[in-house]
């Protein structure tokens, strides 16, 4: 990203930047001033090195403004001088309300950057502390003027007096109950969920959420226990919580773009830190953006284009992942949202939306992470929209995203790969997606390079795509668990496998024929635990990287007999709408013959046995008539057979049928993921260096 600095001013040179971090209290009534101190103009920084530019410039002001403010209360003052700004806006129209809504984002956009600071670099505690210091009365009639005021301010300042340190401390002590906070907070909802979101009111909006994310990161850098921080025990009693998550799901439904300009200054896209009068400095950080989102670099066009969105989305997260074993307002609230258009009699909602408008924006973005967990939650926490998922007709346009996301494996996270494959596990467990899937037809799919295909079944993509996902998982993830989610995916749906195209029962048979390899050289490896000479062996890699301490034998077997429940699951199920799995295990029926006298597999290998014979017994006659035969007369052969065939002779096994179950302590999961989110693809770029509540490693 290209920089252009047009001029450089050094903040410390602002009177009114001066004059509120100084020694002087600056009285919440004094109109001048704040008229003055809140006349700028910026653009938010949305990127690291913006946030750190910004940061880096504004360090000495934030030190010298916790150094004085327990002693002259401006702090206070400017929280109510916001406080008064958004009174006022609830009450005007939208002619009257321009210049209170520019100088309301401008008076918290300053109280995000030092909230911002105090989180990074001190206690929950000293924040509140500043949140409700008040101003220290002079002492010995010392009424010494401020020679910071500007030409035509005629407030007389209130020096700080060092003597009386110690009884401001105690002072302040008293005062930290979060009266200030709880007010302050409620201001933010309001604007959230009062105050529509208009073209001049976005950065406002955006403001809110943003400054509400950083007031929940102080789990970041603390170590506390959040059941003992006021923050979060204010914000989680919160009154407001079904219209704060309807505001927030509607931010990200609607998908507004940001304006190009901000209450009519500057341009869309710029970092300007400056005032009319140029009393503020200024970087200009020069980007081309696109002008519609694209496939392409999704995340960083979602955050760029629809901030907003981007991160209403990742407050929801964070409000529905804390707390989620316990009374959570915000988890309440998003499991038991209802659709708009349900009908009044159905039971009673938290809040509506109109499901349409929020299932359309998750297909557009659900390939971006942290949509991925929102789908997650909403799949399996909130049963009325599992149910309008599972009955729209263009399921294509969800699932494609999410098996590209498993296709490009490498440029995902294990997080994104892992909470895709679960949204998956989710949908199988419904037979009307298993059976709707096999009658979408796709054509072209031209990102899936393994092989040509001109035409595929929605549900022969999946059950391809989740197959490369177990050989990728097999080389570079290597991680139990994820097999077992993608077997449990394909168990699911393999009661309705429907007209498998050739390639896909090919690999179908492809993936135990590699297993059963990879058991043998595993077995010989246990049985001969020396090499040649009679020296130990070196840890042998099991086909595709995995060695015998990433997979043992015992899990290996699990492996081998999920698959051939599967296959046993379509023969049992839809032997006659499967003929080119048929012709392929006819092809292949050499790979079960190892496994045919393993106790841990006789039972399965039998039915399979039994249908390979009937078929191959067939097929041996019409040879003896018609001499070689063809694939397509192979085909014939088996589509008459099956017509004929009865699984009534097959050995019966219980239904494949598995469900998703979240873990007893879903916070040691979602809640670094989460914030690793936040950090990662948020507009609001944190301090790594300081993180003490989460991994510092995962986070950042």
């Amino acid at each position: 990203m290209g920089m252009n600095v047009s001029r450089q001013v050094d903040l410390t040179e602002n009177e009114y930047l001066q004059r509120f971090v100084g020694k002087t209290h600056v009285p919440a009534y004094d109109d001048d001033f704040w008229n003055n101190f809140l006349q700028y103009h910026i653009n938010l920084p949305t990127s690291s090195e913006e946030q750190l530019s910004l940061d880096l410039r504004l360090e000495s002001l934030c030190q010298s403004f916790i150094s004085h403010n327990l002693h002259t209360g401006n702090f206070g003052s400017l929280i109510n001088v916001f406080l008064l700004k958004v009174s006022e806006l609830l009450t005007l129209s939208d002619t009257e309300s321009n210049v209170h809504i520019w100088h309301a984002f401008n008076a918290l956009f300053i109280i995000r950057c030092l909230v911002k600071y105090m989180i990074e670099t001190g206690s929950e505690y000293q924040l509140l502390q500043h949140f409700e210091a008040l101003p220290v009365q002079a002492a010995d009639n010392d009424t010494t003027p401020n020679e910071h005021y500007s030409a035509g301010t005629s407030q007389t300042a209130i020096p700080m007096d060092v003597r009386a340190v110690e009884e401001t401390k105690a002072a302040v002590a008293k005062l930290v109950d979060g009266t200030k906070f709880e007010t302050f907070l409620e201001a933010l909802v309001n604007i959230i969920v009062v105050i529509p979101v208009k073209e001049f009111t976005y950065h406002l909006h955006l403001e809110a959420v943003n400054c509400m994310i950083i007031l929940l990161s102080v789990s970041l850098f603390s170590q506390q226990t959040m059941e003992k921080s006021t923050i979060y025990r204010t914000i989680y009693r919160c009154q407001h919580a079904n219209t704060l998550m309807s505001a927030l799901l509607h931010f990200l439904s609607r998908m507004s773009q940001a304006p190009q300009t901000m209450f009519g200054f500057g341009t869309g896209g710029s970092f300007v830190f400056g005032i009319a009068e140029s009393l503020w400095s200024i970087l200009t950080f020069a980007r081309k953006q696109p002008d519609i989102l694209t496939a392409h670099d999704l995340p960083t066009a979602f955050r760029e284009h629809y901030p907003l969105a981007n991160q209403s989305l990742l407050l929801i997260l964070i409000l529905t992942n804390h707390h989620a074993t316990k009374d959570n307002p915000y988890r309440i609230s998003l499991f038991g949202c209802s659709d708009s258009q349900d009908s009044p009699k159905e039971d009673p909602a938290t809040f509506k939306i109109d499901f349409s408008s929020l299932y359309n924006t998750l297909c557009r973005i659900v390939t971006i992470d942290q949509a991925t967990l929102l789908l997650y939650l909403l799949l399996y926490r909130n049963q009325r929209f599992q149910k309008y998922v599972m009955a729209q007709q263009n399921l294509q346009q969800l699932v494609i995203p999410i098996l590209q996301t498993l296709y490009n494996a490498p440029d995902s996270t294990s997080h994104h790969i892992y909470m895709s494959l679960i949204v998956l596990l989710i949908l199988s467990e419904d037979d009307n997606f298993n059976k709707s899937v096999h009658q979408i037809m796709l054509k072209n799919i031209t990102w899936y390079t393994e092989r040509s295909i001109s035409e595929i079944s929605l549900g022969g993509l999946l059950i391809l795509v989740v197959i490369r996902t177990i050989q990728y998982n097999m080389l570079k993830m290597r991680d139990k668990y994820l097999h077992t989610n993608c077997l449990a995916a394909l168990a699911n749906m393999s009661g309705q496998f429907q007209s498998l195209h050739p390639y896909v029962a090919q690999r179908l048979v492809s993936l135990f024929e590699t297993l059963a390899k990879k058991h043998a050289r595993l077995d010989q490896q246990l049985k001969q635990p020396n090499g040649p000479n009679g020296e130990p062996d070196v840890t042998i890699p099991i086909g595709g990287g995995l060695t015998s301490e990433d997979m043992d034998l015992s899990v290996l077997e699990e492996v081998l007999r999920m698959v051939l429940e599967i296959l046993n699951s379509c023969l049992s199920h839809q032997l006659v709408y499967c003929p080119n799995l048929v012709y392929t295990l006819l092809y292949k029926r050499n790979v079960f013959e190892a496994f045919r006298s393993h106790s841990a597999f006789q039972d399965i290998i039998q039915n399979i046995d039994m249908v390979v014979g009937f078929f191959s017994s067939r097929l041996q006659r019409v040879q003896e008539q018609r001499g070689e035969l063809g694939v397509n007369e192979v085909l014939e052969v088996i589509s008459k057979g099956a017509s004929q065939w009865s699984s009534d002779r097959l050995r019966k096994f219980p239904d494949l049928k598995f469900k998703y179950v979240e873990e007893d302590a879903p916070e040691e999961f979602f809640i670094p993921y989460v914030w690793t989110l936040v950090c990662k693809a948020g507009c609001v770029h944190f301090n790594s260096e300081t993180i003490k509540g989460v991994s510092a490693e995962i986070v950042c």
